[in-house]
């Protein structure tokens, strides 16, 4: 069964040396030009924390992991969010690999600034954006 890159899709597919976990209500994870590509959904709180992180997990979990994170789907988050993309970030980098944020709604990009996270996250607009080295920043 193969996986159309250009739709992605609730599948399970097979990523580096882990398994990319089934869509759930808060996030969902495809893979996408070399990339694993983690959308968040919905609320992202303390409830919807657990499940988003397997996603975030899975993501990162090997060696020279290359990931994007997309915040647009998002239609609130506190510091759990954040909690969960600092994790996710550390653990990129700390296994040689990449991370990159798509993020474009002004509260989202407010909170990050307000948190002194937007250097380390260098958000940008798209997943294309993103997947091209993250040069289109959204607005501020």
């Amino acid at each position: 069964m193969g996986i159309d890159h250009r739709r992605p899709g609730p599948w399970t597919a097979v990523h580096f040396c882990g398994v990319l976990p089934a869509e759930c209500p808060n996030a969902r994870s495809y893979l996408l030009g070399g990339f694993a590509v983690v959308e968040f959904h919905g609320d992202v709180d303390l409830v919807a924390a657990p499940e988003i992180r397997m996603h975030v997990d899975s993501a990162t979990s090997s060696v020279g992991c290359r990931v994007v994170v997309d915040l647009r789907p998002v239609r609130f988050m506190d510091c759990a969010a954040l909690t969960l993309l600092c994790r996710a970030r550390r653990r990129a980098v700390e296994r040689g690999g990449s991370f990159r944020m798509v993020c474009t709604r002004a509260w989202h990009l407010h909170l990050l600034k307000a948190a002194g996270l937007t250097a380390d996250f260098q958000p940008v607009a798209t997943v294309t954006d993103a997947l091209a080295g993250g040069r289109q920043r959204p607005p501020a």
